[in-house]
Parts: C-alpha cells; sequence; structure tokens
C-alpha cells in the first residue's frame, strides 16, 4: 500500500484543493507540514504524494484519503470519452491516455471541455423541440438544470454535514408518540400550529403535498403510502425550521442557474428530511451490522426501498463513512428518472445505457432482488442490486420502476449480496469498443466501420480497432 502511494502523481488534485480552501502556496504547505517549494514540486507532479503526505491531508482538512488517491474521477472521464467521441472532434484523435492526462492535470480545464460539449449536445438536440415549445406559449427544457443538480451532488459526494446535524438535533426534539409519523404531525402541531390532514386524490387535484399557510394545515394525498407521508411531513418541517442552513447548502455550489439553484435546495431539503426519518448514526450502525441488506434496513426504520437506497449513497461522514454507492431509477421506456454516480460508476449523459446491464429484469420479476456482477471494458467491476417498485397513480393505476445500487466489487465482502458471475457491459454502445457484443444497437462513434458483405458476425456491426 505504501508503495503504491508513493507514485502518486495529484498535482492537479493538490493545486485545487488548496484553492478551494482559499489558501496560498505558504499556508497550506504549513497546514501539512512541508515546505512552500516542496509543495511547489508536488503541485507540478514533479514529486509524488507520499503516504505521509495523504496523513496530513487527512488531518488537516478533513477528507477522504481513498477519494483524494483514486484514479482520474470516473464521471468525467466518461464526459471526455464522449466528448471525444463526437464526429465534430474526430479528427483530433484524442485517445484515452490524452483524456488521462488532461482530467489529472487540469481538471477544471477537463470539465469546462466537458460542459461545454454537454451544452453543444443539448442545444443540438433541443432544437426541435424548443421549436415547439415556443409554437405552444412554453420555455425551457430542464434538461440542462437536472445534470446541474446531478453534478453538484457528485461533487458534494451527496453528504451535507451541516444538513445531517440539523436533522439530528430536529429527530431528538421529536415528542415520544406510537410512531414516527405521528411523532412528525405532533412537532408540526405544537412547534408550528399546523395539524396533517389527508384528502382524496381529487381534492388534492393531483398534489401529493400542500402547505396551506393561511389555514395552518399540511394537506397530503391519500395515494401516499405512510413511509411517504412520514417523508412529507418531515420535508414541511425542514422547509420550516432548517431554512438557513437549507439557503447556505443551496448557495455553495458556483455557476448553477437560477432554476437549477432552486431545484437544488428542493433536493437538499429531501436530503434532510431522509436524514431525519433515518439518522446517520443509527442508520449507519444498522447496514453495517444488517451488510447493506436492504429489506432489513426497510423494516427498521419503517422506510421504503427507494428512500434506503437514497440515505445509502449519504454515508460520506468521516471517520464513519459506509459503502460507497452509485444508483439510479429507470421507468419501463427505460428513462432515467434518478441518478447519482457517487463517484464510483460513471453514466453516459446520452444515447442510453447498455442493455446488458438488466435493469429491465426487475420488471419481469418486480417481487425479486435482482443482483449482477458488472464488468467495463477497462476491467472495473461493480455490484449492482436491482428492485423494481411501484407508486399509485391518480387514474388508480400504478407506475413502475426499477431501483439499482451498486457499489465496487471490491466491496463484496461486506454485502449481504454476492453475484454469480460478472457480465461484460459498457457505458453505452457508442462509447463502447467492444467487438463481440452481440446485443449492440449502434457502432462505436471514435471506430471506422468495417463493412463486408460476404460476412455477418454475432455482432451487428464490424469496426475497425485500431
Amino acid at each position: 500500500m505504501a508503495e503504491a502511494l508513493e507514485k502518486l502523481f495529484a498535482g492537479a488534485r493538490l493545486r485545487r484543493l488548496r484553492r478551494d480552501m482559499g489558501q496560498s502556496q505558504a499556508q497550506f504547505a504549513e497546514s501539512l507540514g512541508v515546505s512552500a517549494s516542496y509543495l511547489n514540486l508536488l503541485e507540478r507532479n514533479q514529486r509524488p504524494v507520499t503516504a505521509r503526505v495523504l496523513l496530513a491531508l487527512a488531518e488537516a482538512f478533513d477528507i477522504d484519503v481513498r477519494a483524494f488517491a483514486a484514479e482520474s474521477d470516473r464521471q468525467l472521464l466518461a464526459d471526455l470519452k464522449e466528448a471525444a467521441s463526437d464526429p465534430v472532434l474526430k479528427g483530433a484523435d484524442l485517445d484515452q491516455r490524452d483524456l488521462t492526462d488532461l482530467a489529472d492535470a487540469h481538471p477544471r480545464a477537463a470539465e469546462a471541455l466537458a460542459r461545454l460539449y454537454q451544452a453543444y449536445r443539448e442545444t443540438s438536440a433541443a432544437a426541435a423541440d424548443l421549436a415547439l415549445r415556443a409554437e405552444e406559449g412554453l420555455s425551457g427544457t430542464g434538461l440542462s438544470a437536472l445534470e446541474e443538480v446531478r453534478d453538484a451532488l457528485d461533487a458534494a459526494q451527496n453528504h451535507f454535514p451541516s444538513l445531517e446535524t440539523g436533522a439530528e438535533a430536529l429527530r431528538a426534539d421529536l415528542p415520544e408518540a406510537v410512531s414516527l409519523e405521528a411523532a412528525l404531525a405532533a412537532r408540526l402541531k405544537s412547534a408550528h400550529g399546523a395539524a396533517v390532514r389527508v384528502y382524496d386524490d381529487s381534492v388534492m387535484a393531483g398534489a401529493l403535498r400542500r402547505y396551506d399557510f393561511h389555514a395552518r394545515k399540511l394537506l397530503l394525498s391519500d395515494l401516499l403510502s405512510p413511509s411517504a407521508r412520514a417523508f412529507h411531513i418531515a420535508v414541511t418541517l425542514v422547509q420550516l425550521e432548517m431554512g438557513e442552513a437549507l439557503d447556505a447548502e443551496a448557495a455553495r455550489p458556483p455557476g448553477l442557474s437560477a432554476e437549477a439553484r432552486a431545484l437544488y435546495r428542493a433536493s437538499l431539503a429531501n436530503y434532510a428530511a431522509a436524514a431525519v426519518l433515518m439518522p446517520y448514526d443509527a442508520f449507519f450502525r444498522a447496514a453495517e451490522s444488517a451488510r447493506y441488506d436492504m429489506d432489513v434496513l426497510r423494516r427498521r426504520f419503517s422506510a421504503s426501498h427507494e428512500q434506503v437506497c437514497h440515505r445509502l449513497t449519504t454515508l460520506n461522514r468521516p471517520g464513519a463513512r459506509g459503502i460507497a454507492f452509485f444508483m439510479i431509477r429507470v421507468d419501463q421506456a427505460g428513462n432515467i428518472a434518478k441518478r447519482f454516480g457517487g463517484g464510483v460508476l460513471a453514466f453516459a449523459r446520452s444515447g442510453g445505457g447498455c442493455v446488458r446491464w438488466r435493469l429491465h429484469d426487475a420488471f419481469r420479476a418486480t417481487e425479486r432482488v435482482h443482483v449482477q456482477g458488472l464488468e467495463l471494458p477497462d476491467g472495473a467491476r461493480f455490484i449492482s442490486i436491482a428492485r423494481a417498485v411501484s407508486r399509485a397513480l391518480p387514474d388508480g393505476g400504478s407506475a413502475l420502476s426499477a431501483i439499482a445500487v451498486g457499489c465496487d466489487a471490491k466491496e463484496a465482502g461486506r454485502l449481504a449480496y454476492a453475484p454469480a458471475d460478472f457480465t461484460p457491459v459498457g457505458l453505452s454502445c457508442r462509447l463502447c469498443e467492444r467487438s463481440d457484443c452481440a446485443e449492440r444497437v449502434l457502432p462505436p462513434l471514435q471506430k471506422s466501420l468495417r463493412i463486408d458483405p460476404h460476412v455477418r458476425g454475432a455482432a451487428p456491426f464490424a469496426f475497425a480497432q485500431d
């Protein structure tokens, strides 16, 4: 381990951390117990970051050394690869080494390139939609705001200490009650004079939650399950009692649009509500004890499967870190409703996912937990745990979604789930260079097609490998 760390060159990450802390080289060097000249060599990758420096970083700035010492950010590399694969940049001949060097040496420039490419794709793809919306008197697509929020959550590792602290205080002040839902409702009544009332969906006109400031009532739809009702009461309490903390956290990410920042604040309120329902320390201990068995956690905290999955992605407290999970929720049409990479797995931002990742098997066997091992072309391995969940709809029907959480395969010993084997997958057809995939539907953008009228392989497309 020490030998591997001796060869770690992370100058760009050190420089970025120092700038984020607002410190000069002299100040940062003093915090690490090294000279300013030595820090300068580290930042220019003329010296490797040693184990001693990593330990000093952890002690001085309370950062996750595992994340700092990890390879280049997977999501950033995936975004760069997608950009380099576009025909517009085909003549540049950027290979994986070029992209990795860019991400390591100039992460801000790499992020800028990735954002510019996503803006280009969204602008190109949305032209017809914008014309239609203008004709109908509508505006905006909201897609960019969603991506901005997802990126901001990823950048924060989906962990917000100030919100955890506020949620713990709120939970500690709840009155004794037969259920958590009743305790939350009693708190809303005693502290804010507001009663909780459940109404028929026809009265709610499709809304799941509405807080009436004038009548001092929280109106909830009868379509909500007990765990969902508790969550919505908690969200309301968080909005009323933790507004300053929410505003402060929502103001942190630079460069968010007004629409994205409002959406980000709403996401933070949901985060804090989940922290009220599933307090960090208790949830972390239960998760470790149960080996992250989601059924056990769901029963222990009277939570839904989706609530538990969300909470698993937030266990990043220094000194009490859980397994780093990614999470994705898709509908039966393949649309991604929620996505969080967790610094573990990168996602293709366009072009769909990989059909070999059997997320949709959950729709065919809704009662089962579907465990699958995934292996990317670069050899990285992950464990995916998928399950179907349903929610009631106003028309009397229900909507099915598949939720998958997963982690690095090296965490297998801590899990109650084990895959039988590992399936070769890619991020998406357009970014995957596997030539033997019989389920491929598109050729990779970065390769030239090879057409032979006399040969038809298992894969529908043949392409050059060099």
